[in-house]
């Protein structure tokens, strides 16, 4: 699996993810489990592989990959 996902990338993912998850865990809001879906951008983070990148040939990742 090749890594598309750059650190900027990275770093935002994972604070995307962070804000999602706390407004899931402690809102109390009736629609918080939508915060969930930050479990998505914080295993492409944590992986470094974005599928939707994949697909559409874009990546963020300054080195070439082989």
């Amino acid at each position: 699996m090749t890594k598309n996902v750059g650190s900027i990338d990275r770093i935002l993912r994972i604070i995307l993810a962070v804000a999602l998850l706390g407004f899931a865990f402690f809102s109390g809001h009736p629609y918080a489990w939508v915060g969930y879906i930050g479990i998505i951008p914080l295993i492409t983070a944590l992986i470094g592989n974005c599928p939707v990148y994949s697909l559409v040939g874009l990546s963020t990742c300054p080195v070439a990959n082989k």
